[in-house]
């Protein structure tokens, strides 16, 4: 599964409808990442190509989404994106994480693992 280009609309369907609810109630049965980026960003290619393996290597478990941030302004003000990359880190459960900057493919890797699997295995029923 490769990476999946996120607008605003897309976002509430998938995500949040943060028009719709006061707290946050994420929407998908797959934990997801969410990448805030620029096709000007030198960095952002870099996290960009990381990201499609890690999508392929999580294929059946996180969903890894991108938002423009120069196309999507809402959502870029909504997450105060002030640098890019910055990645929003979404478990099934609990709230989402904010991690700016590029981070190396073994970083994203422990972050997926720790907390957006590990916080899906805890589930009751599962």
């Amino acid at each position: 599964m490769a990476t999946i280009q996120l607008d605003t609309q897309g976002f509430k369907d998938r995500i949040f409808n943060y028009e719709t609810e006061q707290e946050w109630k994420f929407k998908g049965d797959k934990a997801a990442i969410i990448d805030f980026y620029a096709d000007w960003c030198g960095p952002c290619k870099a996290v960009a190509s990381v990201l499609e393996e890690l999508s392929e290597q999580y294929k059946d478990e996180v969903v890894i989404y991108k938002v423009d941030t120069d196309k999507e302004a809402e959502l870029s003000s909504l997450f105060a994106i002030q640098s890019i990359p910055t990645l929003l880190f979404i478990p099934v459960n609990g709230n989402p994480m904010v991690q700016k900057g590029a981070l190396p493919k073994n970083i994203l890797q422990q972050v997926i693992e720790e907390r957006l699997l590990q916080n899906a295995s805890t589930e009751p029923g599962k």
